[in-house]
C-alpha cells in the first residue's frame, strides 16, 4: 500500500490542475482504506472497515439528517498519530446514551496532515497537529467569542459538537485510521517542530481533550497560586486536572476516588488522596488539611473540581450504588463559603441506564441551597479546548509539565482497541492511546 502523504505530493498538480483535491481523494480512496473502532451496542466495540474520509457528511449511524451532504472545503484528512480511549467514550459504550449502533467513537485526535480542501489557506500537507474534541466554525458569535464549547454553525440540534459522539451532529470519529476535520485552518493547532512534536507525541495527545479540559476545571474552580483543591475521580480526567492543579500553583492538591489503583498513580506525582469508599469525604479531606495547613482555620478546600460526572456511585456504605448527585452534593459540602466549583465532568440529557425517571432526563436532586449559602460559583459544560492548547502545548514543549507520565499514557495498536475498552472500563490506571500506524511504539 503507498503512503497517502506520497499520493499528495505526486498528484498535487492534478490539484491545481483541477481546482479541487476530488480527483486526488476519490484515487487515493482506491489505494488506501480505512479502520475505525466502531460502537456495536452496550459492552461491545470492534474494529472495522469503513470509508476513507471525504470532504462531505455522508448518511450513517449517528449522522444529523440536516448535516447529509454539507460539503466541507475548509477541511483537512489527517493520517492519525494517536486517537486516545476516553471516559466521555465509555458511558456509550456502556449503554448509557442514546448512541446508535454502527457509530464511529472517538473525539481525541492527534494526526499528520495529508490533504487539505480547496478552501484552506494556512494549514499544509506534513503538518503535525492536534485536533480539538470541540468542532467548532470560527464564525459565529460563540465562536468569536472563543466559547468553541457551543459553536452555532456545526450541529442542528443544538449548541456545541464533537467527533464520533451521540448527539453532536455526527461527525465520524477519529479513532481511525484516517479522519476528515472541518474548518482546519481554525480548528488545528499545529506543532511548530515536526521533529520535537513526534518525539513527545505522546504528552502532546493529550491536548485534545483531557489536559485542557482538566485545567478548565481547575481554572472555572479559580484554582491558583497557595490554592486547597479537592478533586473528585481519579480518571485521567482527574489526573489532568491534579497535573493542571500543580501547574496553576496550588499548595494541596487532595484527590478521591474508590479505585485504589487509580489513587496510587495520583500519590506518584504528589497528590494526597482519599479512598471515599471509606467514609464521607468531607471528613477526610478535613484530616488531611487539618495536618498539612493548621493555621489555615476551618479545613475546607478553596476549589473544587467534579470530573466524575452522571454515572457518580456514593460514598462510604453506599459506594456500591450509583447515585448521580453524588459528587456535586458533596463539592458543595467541603467547599469553603465564597469557593468555586468547575464540573468538567459529564452530565447528559438523556441516561436510559438511568437509576429512576428523573435521573434518565439528566434531572439531579441537587443541594442548590447550601452552594447558595455558601456563595459557590459553579461552571459547567464543554471545556473550551481552543482557550487553553496553545500554552499547554508549550508547557510540553519545555519540559513544565509531564502529563503523560502523569496519566499513565499507554499506547496501543487500534487492533486492540476491544481490550483497552474493556479493561479501561475495569478501573485500570491508564489513558490508553490508540496507536494505528505504530508511529507512538517505535
Amino acid at each position: 500500500m503507498r503512503d497517502p502523504q506520497l499520493l499528495t505530493v505526486l498528484f498535487r498538480s492534478r490539484i491545481e490542475k483541477h481546482g479541487g483535491d476530488s480527483d486526488v481523494t476519490n484515487w487515493r480512496r482506491t489505494m488506501s482504506g480505512n479502520r475505525a473502532v466502531v460502537y456495536q451496542g452496550p459492552g461491545r466495540v470492534e474494529v472495522c472497515d469503513v470509508d476513507y474520509p471525504s470532504y462531505e457528511v455522508k448518511d450513517g449511524p449517528g449522522v444529523n439528517k440536516m448535516n447529509v451532504g454539507r460539503r466541507t472545503p475548509h477541511g483537512a484528512i489527517l493520517k492519525t498519530v494517536a486517537s486516545n480511549i476516553c471516559g466521555s467514550d465509555q458511558h456509550m459504550v456502556r449503554g448509557r446514551t442514546t448512541a446508535p449502533e454502527g457509530l464511529v467513537l472517538g473525539h481525541e485526535i492527534t494526526g499528520e496532515v495529508i490533504d487539505v480542501g480547496p478552501d484552506v489557506e494556512f494549514i499544509r500537507v506534513g503538518d503535525v497537529v492536534s485536533v480539538p474534541f470541540n468542532i467548532s466554525c470560527g464564525r459565529c458569535r460563540n465562536c468569536k467569542e472563543r466559547k468553541t464549547g457551543v459553536c452555532l454553525n456545526v450541529n442542528p440540534d443544538r449548541p456545541g459538537s464533537a467527533y464520533g459522539y451521540v448527539d453532536m451532529g455526527g461527525w465520524v470519529g477519529g479513532q481511525a485510521a484516517y479522519v476528515m476535520v472541518p474548518y482546519a485552518d481554525w480548528n488545528l493547532l499545529r506543532f511548530p517542530d515536526r521533529d520535537q512534536a513526534l518525539e513527545k507525541a505522546l504528552d502532546l495527545a493529550m491536548l485534545s481533550d483531557i489536559f485542557p479540559t482538566g485545567y478548565h476545571g481547575c481554572v472555572s474552580a479559580g484554582v491558583t497560586t497557595g490554592s486547597t483543591v479537592y478533586i473528585a475521580g481519579a480518571g485521567p480526567v482527574g489526573l489532568a486536572a491534579a497535573t493542571s492543579a500543580f501547574l496553576l500553583g496550588a499548595a494541596v492538591v487532595i484527590v478521591g476516588d474508590l479505585n485504589d489503583e487509580r489513587l496510587a498513580q495520583a500519590r506518584s506525582f504528589g497528590c494526597e488522596t482519599i479512598n471515599v469508599a471509606q467514609g464521607d469525604p468531607t471528613e477526610q479531606v478535613q484530616q488531611i488539611l487539618g495536618r498539612s495547613a493548621p493555621a489555615i482555620g476551618q479545613p475546607l478546600v478553596d476549589a473544587a473540581v467534579d470530573a466524575v460526572g452522571f454515572e457518580a456511585r456514593g460514598h462510604g456504605r453506599d459506594s456500591g450504588t450509583e447515585m448521580p448527585a453524588t459528587v456535586l452534593n458533596s463539592l458543595m459540602d467541603l467547599t469553603r463559603a465564597g469557593g468555586a466549583i468547575g464540573v468538567p465532568g459529564l452530565y447528559v440529557t438523556g441516561d436510559p441506564g438511568g437509576v429512576d425517571e428523573a435521573a434518565k432526563v439528566g434531572s439531579l436532586s441537587l443541594r442548590l441551597g447550601l452552594g447558595w449559602a455558601k456563595s459557590h460559583s459553579f461552571v459547567t459544560g464543554q471545556c473550551p479546548v481552543m482557550k487553553y492548547n496553545h500554552g499547554l502545548m508549550m508547557a510540553i514543549l519545555h519540559d513544565r509539565v509531564q502529563i503523560a507520565k502523569n496519566v499513565n499514557a499507554t499506547p496501543i495498536p487500534m487492533d486492540d482497541a476491544p481490550r483497552g475498552y474493556q479493561d479501561f472500563d475495569q478501573g485500570a490506571a491508564r489513558k490508553y492511546v490508540l496507536d494505528p500506524h505504530g508511529v507512538l511504539r517505535r
